[in-house]
């Protein structure tokens, strides 16, 4: 018989399957100018980081379920402000590549970022190059313009955003890594979103001011309460799905999760609108794209088995995972965790999430 954990495991990774396909193809839906038609991401984006921040803001102030954490005018300078500059860049441009191209050629675009990463982590000097992860990067690289070549809707437009985005992210990735490590800064899934998500919303009060605010006061806007709260509220549902999924799993997991809920994605969205087919040359390139991606993975998930010891907890072995990605090259989406002489982990676990969680390595007692 299947334990009720292994039962409760696999109900943590189906919500969170659900909700991040779910988040992707809401916005999709939200943005297109054939369905819902509010083609304003800027705008779409600020309801995110509004609602995240105000729910946060309750967890931390009122309710007091976390403490807040010891914030510097410097830290908050030096790390919080620039993270949270590419962090809502990132959102901004991916969220309006919505508006040019499909969901399945955005999800097939989103596989350059693990290249994007690697190459920031090389610049920055955090990373060396590696002969086997750079071929993986062109394999991987190969096999997304192979995708592009065969879109039938390419868009350049759309495309550039979603690169920009993609680039974007990975640099905000880097700076979490090198910024927050040096300060040792710990950060949990609610805090996360009480330092940043606010920072955010600022952020993109000023390109909302100059581009988005006068289109929409000639434009006739449809809006509707309940459509922009159930958008935000999976959005950061979404979030602590994926803290509980790495929890009670690992990095690999989540990683073999992401996969299978790409091809999952591609292929609701090719039914739920109609007008994103797919060519037989944008399935072959991405299935290029993906078997660089499993080959990097599994270098990562050899890396950490090879310096794994008996005993250690799930816990402990998902903290050990994290923390020897990133010592090999940040990931993207992930888990972020400061703190004095801890070194900053992360982990690929999602694209759509608009918070960072966190997962703190714990060691048993002797």
């Amino acid at each position: 018989m299947i334990s009720r954990q292994l039962l409760l495991t696999y109900l943590y990774l189906f919500v969170y399957v659900l909700l991040s396909s779910g988040v992707i193809l809401y916005n999709k839906w939200v943005l297109s100018p054939k369905y819902f038609n509010f083609p304003f991401p800027i705008t779409l984006t600020m309801i995110h980081m509004g609602f995240s921040g105000m729910v946060a803001f309750f967890l931390v102030r009122v309710f007091k379920v976390v403490s807040p954490v010891k914030m510097t005018f410097e830290i908050y300078a030096t790390c919080v402000i620039p993270i949270s500059a590419f962090f809502a860049s990132s959102l901004w441009f991916g969220n309006t590549a919505y508006l040019f191209i499909s969901v399945a050629f955005i999800q097939m675009l989103k596989a350059l970022m693990p290249v994007a990463t690697f190459l920031m982590a090389v610049i920055c000097g955090i990373d060396k190059l590696r002969c086997d992860l750079f071929l993986n990067m062109l394999l991987v690289s190969s096999g997304v313009v192979i995708s592009s070549y065969g879109e039938i809707h390419f868009n350049i437009v759309g495309t550039l955003y979603q690169v920009t985005g993609i680039f974007a992210e990975s640099l905000r990735l880097v700076l979490t890594q090198v910024l927050l490590q040096k300060k040792g800064l710990t950060l949990n899934p609610i805090t996360s979103l009480y330092y940043i998500a606010p920072c955010s919303f600022v952020f993109l009060f000023i390109p909302w001011y100059l581009l988005e605010m006068p289109a929409m006061e000639v434009s006739q806007i449809q809006f509707n309460a309940w459509i922009f709260f159930s958008n935000a509220f999976c959005a950061l549902a979404l979030n602590f799905s994926i803290f509980l999924v790495i929890g009670r799993t690992g990095a690999v997991t989540i990683r073999v999760a992401g996969v299978l809920k790409d091809w999952i994605l591609i292929a609701l969205s090719t039914v739920i609108f109609p007008e994103s087919a797919i060519t037989t040359l944008n399935i072959i390139g991405y299935a290029i794209a993906l078997c660089g991606v499993v080959m990097y993975n599994y270098l990562k998930a050899k890396d950490v088995r090879s310096s794994q010891t008996p005993g250690e907890s799930n816990i402990d072995r998902t903290a050990k995972d994290l923390l020897m990605t990133e010592k090999r090259s940040p990931n993207p989406y992930g888990v972020n965790e400061g703190g004095k002489n801890e070194s900053q982990v992360e982990v690929m676990v999602d694209e759509e999430a608009p918070l960072i969680p966190s997962l703190k390595s714990r060691t048993k007692p002797n």
